[in-house]
């Protein structure tokens, strides 16, 4: 347990990332750094989102700041005044986007704000401005933490040193009950086989990912786990405003039992979705956080990996799977088929990995306990 800030000083805290209801993952991410900053620092939350409105109505912190829609001269006050800022979990370091979250933690810099790079992932990162600026802009970072050792190997590519692997903060999510009658909303029949499934859409994020290639593999292993499992099966949208709905319709369009799978409907938290995940008797998907979701509630799983996140995932819980790109149908299926009938051992390694990965996981809140405790000199109480 790392020693505590003084208690007659309440911290304000910045957390910049990619918040503001858009993904479940992201949200989970921010509940739990939220959860333990909440239970041992006495602090003030500021959080820079993209949906203030939506920030502030799920996570109740005293500040969303609509980032996207201020200027540089506009945000730096929130950010001037701050005690430390959090660049907060995910995969928010890849070329297209290093510069947009990377603003914050500049003007942080720029006015002595010591700045927690928390748990977050990198890449892709191929551009060479985009290199650059993470590698000066982290390497100017009271401590840099990453949520495995891909994003290690590549920001040591780019010269960031110092880097503490830790991992993923969604791994200290606890379920909340469901809605009324959820499931029943849903369409789903709780005495049938329930098999979850996960979609991503391609872009910047994802750029190897080929969509009219993995719709058909998905759709050739669903349509063979309805035949083999008399399963229902049911996609999960952990983006559910962006892409994700219109991915898993484009793979059930391509089912011959499309009468057989459905699309969840409902908005849900990352808790109540980490519930209803629970349900599930297996899963099959490509979102990381859908994956952490499942190993949470002990749901035996097939990964997809289409980055290194989720191949660092997998090789945390000692799971091995060929990657997206070369994978065939005939493959996909027979690892299904094969994961199935070993679904006990992968329980199995399931529990016995994600008490050290969630122990990792705290282990970024007590980085964050040492660089406040640096911030203001004297004996902190334990």
């Amino acid at each position: 347990m790392a020693n505590q800030p003084a208690a007659d000083h309440v911290y304000r805290i910045g957390i910049s990332g990619s918040y503001g209801g858009l993904n479940l993952g992201d949200e989970a991410i921010l509940q739990s750094i939220v959860a333990q900053l909440r239970a041992t620092v006495p602090c003030e939350i500021t959080v820079f989102s993209r949906d203030a409105k939506d920030t502030a109505a799920r996570h109740k912190v005293e500040k969303s700041i609509p980032v996207r829609d201020l200027s540089r001269d506009e945000v730096l006050p929130e950010v001037a005044e701050l005690d430390l800022l959090i660049l907060g979990g995910g995969g928010i370091l890849y070329d297209e986007a290093a510069a947009v979250y990377l603003r914050e933690v500049a003007l942080a810099q720029e006015h002595h704000v010591p700045v927690l790079v928390y748990a977050v992932s990198a890449g892709p990162l191929q551009d060479a401005a985009a290199r650059t600026l993470v590698r000066d802009t982290l390497s100017r970072a009271a401590a840099v933490t990453v949520r495995d050792r891909w994003a290690r190997q590549l920001l040591e590519e780019v010269g960031v040193r110092e880097i503490e692997v830790t991992a993923d903060p969604a791994f200290l999510l606890e379920p909340e009950p469901l809605p009324a009658e959820a499931l029943q909303k849903e369409g789903l029949n709780e005495n049938r086989r329930l098999i979850g499934l996960s979609v991503r859409e391609p872009g910047s994020a994802a750029p190897d990912i080929d969509e009219t290639h993995y719709h058909a593999l998905l759709a050739n292993a669903a349509d063979y786990m309805v035949d083999r499992l008399d399963a229902d099966l049911v996609f999960v949208p952990m983006e559910r405003r962006v892409q994700d709905m219109q991915h898993s319709h484009a793979v059930i369009s391509q089912m011959a039992h499309a009468d057989r799978a459905t699309v969840l409907k409902g908005e849900y938290t990352s808790g109540q979705m980490l519930s209803l995940i629970g349900h599930f008797e297996f899963a099959v998907g490509m979102r990381l956080h859908f994956l952490m979701f499942a190993a949470l509630q002990r749901v035996p799983f097939v990964a997809l990996p289409y980055a290194g996140k989720v191949v660092g995932f997998l090789e945390d819980l000692e799971m091995a799977m060929p990657p997206l790109k070369g994978l065939n149908a005939g493959q996909l299926i027979a690892h299904i088929d094969r994961s199935w009938d070993m679904r006990g051992d992968i329980q199995a390694r399931i529990d016995r990995a994600l008490p050290g990965l969630q122990a990792r996981a705290r282990e970024t809140h007590n980085v964050a306990v040492r660089v406040l405790n640096k911030r203001r000199p004297g004996p902190p109480t334990a």
